[in-house]
């Protein structure tokens, strides 16, 4: 096959797996949103030393927001159903993915702002 072959392929959609390639990069950014909300909220509890647990608890939410927006970008742009190759599966999956992963920034958040609050302001 040549190349100029294998460009028109590609155009027309028909190298297998085209069409999820972005249900599998919403998948990978909800994942990475996830794993850094989970270090942020451990850093929140003081179970790792290093890092700001407040950075890391924004970043998951930015992180995971890029993600759910992937997502139904995706869902929206894609044509078919479930089963046909365009990935709206993987898609549906990356959507609760990416919400988890603000839950968690957020979680880490709230925790960091409760540690920072003077001791004669905490609830008994």
């Amino acid at each position: 096959m040549s190349a100029s072959a294998a460009l028109m392929a590609a155009a027309e959609g028909g190298i297998m797996g085209d069409g999820r390639t972005g249900a599998n990069l919403a998948l990978g950014v909800g994942l990475l949103g996830l794993a850094i909300g989970r270090l942020a909220l451990a850093r929140a509890d003081g179970r790792i030393s290093t890092g700001n647990a407040r950075t890391g608890g924004m970043s998951a939410i930015a992180v995971g927001m890029a993600g759910t927006a992937l997502a139904v970008l995706h869902l929206a742009t894609s044509s078919g159903g479930p089963g046909t190759g365009n990935g709206l599966v993987g898609a549906i999956v990356a959507i609760p993915l990416g919400l988890g992963a603000v839950l968690l920034g957020r979680r880490a958040l709230a925790r960091c702002h409760r540690a920072d609050r003077p001791a004669d302001r905490m609830p008994v």
